[in-house]
């Protein structure tokens, strides 16, 4: 298996590419996202010097429907809002592989982790060429070392739910008893859980790869 990081140009129009340029000094933090329909639930945080006024700037975006502000700090602000812009969810598609939470943003790139065989991941870049994206291949990694295919959180809840019994047959802890015990919602139980076990499920199915170089 191999782990690349990828930063990628953000297209003109979408409020994080506009807030982010607007704000340079700012960090976008996209931790959690649903598609539905035409639109996206998300759940965000900004890392800035000024949250007050990027979350003004972000509630008057017109891409922003809704927003709610769930935590504030003097340099951070975290809240969940839907957005028109579900152009992130379309480049998942087009990969079909799993983009890893989170996700950041900077001054109009977004950064972002996958996992996948050297096969997929040579498709992912022979679209972004085709696609005239620009970007940038940060770090590329091949192993064959378990612990690296895993982000912590998708670590933490499987090792929870194998020790509460979410795996045993029949099961002895449900996927709502689950969320509860590791503090987070169910439907971003199952996503986190989902995408873990896909990992290690092609890690297996495809057998590890020749351990390489990381470069940049």
């Amino acid at each position: 298996m191999i782990r690349a990081q990828f930063r990628i140009r953000l297209p003109e129009g979408v409020w994080v590419t506009d807030l982010s340029r607007r704000f340079p000094d700012a960090t976008f933090r996209l931790l959690a996202g649903r598609r539905m329909d035409d639109t996206a639930v998300e759940l965000g945080e900004v890392s800035t010097a000024t949250p007050d006024a990027t979350v003004d700037a972000l509630r008057a975006h017109p891409a922003i429907i809704r927003y709610e502000l769930l935590e504030s700090t003097d340099r951070r602000a975290f809240g969940k809002y839907e957005t028109t812009d579900t152009d992130l969810y379309d480049f998942v598609e087009l990969l079909s592989l799993p983009v890893e939470f989170p996700v950041v943003v900077r001054n109009g790139w977004f950064e972002f982790d996958l996992t996948g065989t050297q096969e997929e991941l040579e498709q992912l870049r022979a679209a972004l060429e085709a696609g005239d994206v620009a970007y940038e291949l940060q770090t590329l990694v091949h192993t064959t070392d378990t612990e690296t295919l895993l982000t912590d959180r998708q670590r933490e809840l499987l090792e929870t739910a194998l020790r509460e019994g979410y795996f045993e047959v029949p099961r002895e802890c449900t996927l709502a008893e689950l969320a509860e015990t590791v503090g987070v919602d169910k439907s971003t139980a199952s996503t986190v859980l989902r995408r873990g076990e896909a990992t290690l499920l092609k890690w297996f199915l495809t057998g590890p790869e020749t351990k390489g170089r990381r470069f940049r």
